[in-house]
């Protein structure tokens, strides 16, 4: 190595050490407030996941084929979702399957809860939008096993933390489609509500929120997507669902295995895409 190279080398930023003191600060001073986290959490999804169990799996099949019915008005979707759900059940996945869309639902459910307000108020506050806009940047392209390793750290394992570093990926997403939404009312839209008298937040919940709708949903069903990308590695630090079997299946070559459980994650990904389009007045 050239000396200059070894020069700059030896004035090494010891970015590694500082974060390692950082997390040991967090876990010897706010372990009861992360441990609080994920046990609220586990107890949660594991409440939920074992009342959907306790129904035979096809008066649940049933459920949510009603549901996609209701959602789309279309015989082809339901059909589709009563025949991807029962092929899930042939494979002998329905346990797993269950167990995924409990952590998707729930990781969405959060992302969109976390992701609407924020983006909403970045939308009226142009300068928390310029603060903003490069975190979320930092945050879609950051590798996605580098959040692994905080989330371990501070959570340790289980679902807990898978859902946690799920919200933390499809978070973005919500926030960002909300702000464009907001921000792509027309402002004669706008204009009128005010000439009419409206306040801010009869703008806002009258006017800004049902033009941006579509966009808002956009965004519910790009963070579904997401979340159940990040399932296989989320199962990576515990959590359980579709991509366990994935992971074993990498562990031990098992190509039956890993085939099967490949194929009811994309049957579920198709499934949960075709029921979350909802339809608002025409549009998709």
């Amino acid at each position: 190595m050239d000396p200059l190279s070894e020069l700059i080398r030896s004035m090494k930023i010891p970015v590694g050490r500082w974060g390692k003191q950082f997390f040991d600060f967090l876990t010897q001073n706010f372990e009861w407030f992360f441990s609080s986290i994920a046990n609220a959490a586990t107890f949660v999804l594991d409440g939920l996941i074992d009342i959907v169990l306790w129904f035979p799996p096809v008066i649940v099949v049933a459920a949510i084929v009603a549901l996609a019915w209701y959602l789309q008005r279309s015989w082809r979707i339901a059909l589709f979702v009563a025949l991807g759900l029962l092929f899930i059940i042939n494979q002998g996945l329905w346990k797993e399957t269950v167990e995924t869309i409990i952590l998707v639902v729930g990781a969405a459910a959060a992302s969109m809860a976390i992701g609407v307000p924020v983006g909403i108020w970045a939308a009226h506050n142009p300068r928390a939008w310029a603060w903003l806009n490069p975190i979320l940047d930092l945050m879609q392209t950051m590798p996605t096993f580098v959040y692994l390793i905080p989330v371990l750290i501070l959570f340790g394992l289980g679902v807990a933390p898978g859902l946690i570093v799920t919200v933390i990926f499809a978070a973005p997403a919500p926030i960002r489609l909300t702000y464009l939404g907001i921000t792509s009312v027309p402002k004669p839209m706008l204009e009128a509500g005010q000439a009419f008298g409206a306040t801010r937040r009869q703008l806002l919940y009258k006017v800004e929120l049902p033009a941006a709708l579509p966009t808002i949903m956009a965004g519910l069903t790009q963070c579904i997507m997401l979340c159940l990308s990040m399932v296989v590695i989320a199962a990576l630090i515990g959590a359980n669902g579709l991509g366990k079997p994935v992971v074993r299946a990498l562990n031990s070559v098992n190509i039956p295995l890993g085939l099967e459980a490949g194929l009811a994650i994309v049957v579920l990904a198709i499934i949960l895409d075709r029921i979350s389009r909802v339809k608002m007045g025409g549009v998709k």
